[in-house]
């Protein structure tokens, strides 16, 4: 009698369960994966990982370089963070954030975009122990936050000035700025030539150093040293009738007319129906065309105006006209050139031949054409209000052009923010080193979890000599330890030295760059980090696939009528 009143009692029990437990409410969509607390947290911080490791190797003078091919096989060797990150298609959402701030980095200061992505993925590797042991997220983010301020600070006063009178000084100290910049570069051989050449196009550049200011044009073929720098603007020949060649291609001190006007005859037919009666009435008609473009071609031969360029096509009449009066003219010119064109050589861009006055036409010293290469360049010289400059790069392989236009644009964005804020630290992980010190020996001065939390982002500072002594070779631990000792007796600019397997102080080394570059790269870095440590869930809502639903007879299905 025992068992049965022991099995009646487990029904009413189980009874009783039944009523407490509620019914589950179906929130979300069938097939919407949700996934949330600390294992989502220290996935997202591998998935992290992985994009690191997809660009440390590329950090510094022995970084190697990576070939992409997408997916119309179109190869690109690159050795930029920021390229290779937007290359490679991330799908991760809480990778993308790495992803993000190394465009960001790209487009505020130009280099530094691997150092970013390797740090804030270090970062978070440095607190995935303190999360896996359950410690708040939020506890880190104020931690982490706390370490940048401080890290930022201290740049900002260890920052040494570069005195701006001094335009000797300047200038060495800008194209030591090149230099580093281009270090890590397939150029990196040629590297005194090119931190001339690209101090050389910012220094010509207006107050503002608009960058649209400086061309890049690349010729394929000759050696990289024949690349050149052509204060004012070069363009390639446009689209030439006959006649061209009879024209003069060299002309000292031209005035330059600036047009968005078609020389064709057909543009006269377009804007009118005419009904004729005679045969007579058309040869006049005729006749009006002829002379309405003869008209433009005249005013414009007596402007005085040598350098013809127009935005819209100047047809072969028009070409023949000028060549029998000596004229030069190009149809056809891209707007970015002749708007270029125009800021270098004054003057204004006109839709109407009606007036052109002297002030509406541009003058420079030099006209020519020359080839350059397979290809024949207009040349502008010598222009009175030159405030652009286009760079002509010479070199074998197209992916070789394109990764120096790429090597070159980041060594621009740094002379131009080292011009704007002109203070300076040192590189090759000597900025690092002296941070990650700062910051240690401040954790020891506070209690509590912070004192963890701030020596892990003191040691995660470390990435960046620790990457550069990997990536040469090098025993990072043996090096590590040799500039920790060492900053700990006060030598702040101590780095990696990566010529003699060595550390060396970097600033007497000329390993410079600006400090904005390091305090965004910081503050960058962090904010991502505290970004994707604040993420605790993922809903990912199910693809919407075209076949699951049934094509039902919505509106517009065109169901038949029941007649």
């Amino acid at each position: 009698s025992r068992c049965i009143v022991g099995a009646s009692d487990r029904l009413e029990r189980s009874d009783r369960a039944d009523k407490m437990m509620p019914t589950p409410v179906i929130l979300l969509k069938e097939g919407t994966d949700t996934s949330q607390g600390v294992p989502q947290l220290v996935s997202n911080i591998n998935a992290c990982q992985v994009i690191s490791e997809a660009v440390r190797t590329t950090l510094g003078p022995r970084g190697m370089d990576k070939l992409m091919v997408d997916s119309r096989g179109k190869a690109t060797i690159s050795n930029d963070g920021a390229t290779i990150l937007k290359l490679l298609d991330v799908v991760h959402p809480a990778a993308k954030t790495l992803v993000d701030i190394a465009k960001s980095q790209d487009a505020e200061v130009g280099d530094g975009t691997t150092s970013v992505t390797l740090l804030a993925a270090e970062f978070l590797k440095q607190v995935k122990s303190y999360v896996e042991e359950g410690l708040h997220p939020q506890i880190i983010i104020r931690a982490f936050r706390t370490a940048t301020q401080l890290a930022v600070k201290k740049t900002e006063e260890i920052a040494v000035t570069v005195k701006k009178d001094d335009k000797q000084e300047q200038r060495s100290l800008l194209e030591k700025c090149a230099s580093t910049a281009l270090n890590s570069k397939l150029i990196a051989i040629q590297k005194e030539f090119f931190s001339k050449m690209v101090v050389d196009a910012v220094m010509l550049l207006d107050d503002l150093l608009p960058l649209k200011m400086i061309g890049v044009k690349k010729v394929q073929g000759g050696a990289l040293e024949e690349s050149q720098l052509v204060s004012g603007v070069a363009f390639k020949k446009t689209f030439s009738y006959a006649g061209f060649e009879m024209q003069p291609k060299k002309y000292e001190n031209p005035r330059i007319a600036l047009l968005n006007i078609e020389l064709e005859l057909k543009a006269e037919k377009d804007n009118a129906e005419v009904r004729v009666n005679s045969v007579e009435d058309y040869q006049a008609i005729v006749d009006a065309e002829w002379s309405i473009l003869y008209d433009k071609l005249e005013k414009i031969y007596k402007s005085g105006a040598k350098v013809v360029l127009s935005k819209l096509p100047i047809g072969d009449v028009a070409t023949q006209y000028f060549a029998d009066r000596d004229l030069f003219c190009a149809g056809r010119v891209l707007e970015e050139d002749l708007k270029r064109t125009m800021m270098a050589c004054g003057g204004s861009i006109q839709t109407s031949v009606g007036a052109l006055t002297e002030d509406v036409l541009g003058q420079c010293a030099l006209f020519e054409e020359v080839q350059v290469g397979g290809e024949r360049y207009n040349f502008f010289r010598g222009c009175p209000k030159a405030r652009t400059c286009t760079i002509i790069l010479r070199g074998g392989a197209e992916q070789f052009m394109e990764e120096t236009e790429r090597s070159l644009h980041d060594a621009i964005m740094i002379v131009r923010r080292a011009i704007k804020n002109d203070s300076i630290v040192a590189g090759g992980g000597a900025i690092e080193m002296e941070l990650s010190k700062y910051l240690r020996d401040y954790s020891r001065t506070i209690p509590g979890k912070q004192q963890l939390l701030i020596g892990a982002y003191a040691k995660a500072l470390e990435i960046i000599p620790r990457q550069l002594c990997d990536n040469a070779g090098f025993d990072a631990t043996n090096i590590l330890n040799k500039l920790r000792a060492k900053h700990a007796q006060g030598g702040m600019w101590y780095g990696v030295d990566v010529n003699n397997e060595d550390i060396a102080d970097n600033f007497q080394a000329c390993v410079w760059e600006p400090s904005i570059v390091r305090i965004n790269a910081l503050t960058a870095a962090s904010e991502a980090a505290c970004l994707i440590l604040s993420v605790d869930e993922t809903i990912k809502n199910p693809r919407s696939t075209v076949d699951a639903m049934p094509a039902g007879r919505g509106r517009g299905r065109g169901r038949p009528h029941a007649h």
